[in-house]
């Protein structure tokens, strides 16, 4: 326990810490700031219209449908000309679309929390995930580049407990600073929603589909800042981390995707980490494999393939998982004077 408290208190009393979550604040207040700036309560003229124009194109979609399918039955083309029907008609089913248009998707300069509320999730979560990868590599780095954990060895002269004891009250601080911050950022965005903004319909499946991407970004965070403490404890830098990530971008996945490119390689996609990452955050990422219809030269081509997030998952732990026990690896056998 009271390596744990020590731990803690080391962690917390770093100064790049304290520098990142000041930036952390300074992005969420200036987030908060333009959006007030640019947003206002709309007033009962404009809702009316706004809710007009949602179920007139709701109306519009139901039309469109019932024609498509009148003409699958034989009847004949009415003389007015409605544009393209698809051959399918499936694809105008309202019933089957993600959505249906609402009335905030009419309401011009004005903030609405159901339509806005997973981007600026997103943006927090690229925020926090950057935050763990950064504290991470410098919170062991610079104590292994100092010698303070030769110090901290000579006080309790067991390795593995030591570096384990390290990465766990990172990744439990980071857990704890993830959660409030996010409450707080949402918190603060509903409140300016109803104040000077929309609401929007918040049913439950919208709390349900928001609090799946919050749960996803946690864990994601969490991968990275155990991914920056594990390269920087292999590395003994806090550069080492950063460097290998660097590496990692340019290298694989710029020049990677423009070598497989030019070799018309079967789904590259699946090569790249960024793309589990997405696949991960989003649920499911529809990919595209450009190898499949290379040496097609009539008809229809279908290369399209999907990503769920149990595949993404699983190599996100499988990649975050081998990194660090090999770091666990080398930490216990290596030199640290």
């Amino acid at each position: 326990m009271n390596l744990i408290r020590a731990e803690v208190e080391r962690l917390v009393a770093r100064r790049f810490v304290q520098l990142m979550v000041v930036l952390l604040a300074f992005a969420f207040a200036v987030t908060a700031a333009t959006t007030l700036a640019g947003s206002h309560q709309p007033s009962a003229t404009e809702l009316a219209q706004a809710q007009q124009k949602a179920v007139a194109e709701r109306r519009e979609m139901e039309l469109q449908h019932s024609r498509c399918l009148a003409r699958e039955q034989g009847a004949p083309p009415p003389v007015e000309d409605y544009g393209y029907l698809p051959d399918d008609c499936s694809e105008l089913d309202p019933a089957l679309r993600d959505r249906l248009p609402v009335t905030a998707d009419y309401l011009a300069g004005v903030f609405t929390f159901t339509r806005q509320a997973e981007p600026l999730l997103y943006f927090l979560v690229a925020f926090l995930v950057l935050f763990g990868f950064l504290v991470g590599a410098s919170y062991i780095g610079a104590d292994l580049n100092s010698g303070g954990v030769v110090n901290l060895l000579l006080w309790r002269p067991r390795r593995l407990t030591v570096l384990g004891t390290k990465l766990g009250t990172l990744l439990g601080l980071t857990l704890v600073l993830s959660v409030l911050s996010s409450l707080a950022y949402l918190g603060t965005f509903w409140v300016i929603a109803q104040v000077t903004g929309y609401p929007g319909p918040t049913n439950a499946a919208f709390w349900a589909g928001l609090g799946a991407i919050w749960g996803r970004g946690l864990v994601l965070v969490l991968l990275a800042a155990a991914l920056g403490f594990a390269i920087a404890a292999m590395g003994r830098h806090t550069s080492a981390a950063l460097g290998a990530a660097a590496a990692y971008l340019v290298v694989w996945e710029l020049g990677g995707r423009i070598v497989l490119d030019i070799l018309q390689a079967a789904r590259p996609d699946q090569l790249m980490l960024s793309t589990y990452v997405g696949a991960w955050l989003a649920g499911e990422m529809k990919l595209w494999d450009a190898s499949v219809c290379a040496n097609l030269t009539h008809g229809y081509c279908d290369g399209s393939y999907s990503l769920g997030w149990p595949a993404a998952l699983a190599v996100l732990l499988l990649f975050t998982g081998g990194l660090t026990a090999a770091a666990f690896a080398v930490f216990r056998r290596r030199d640290l004077v």
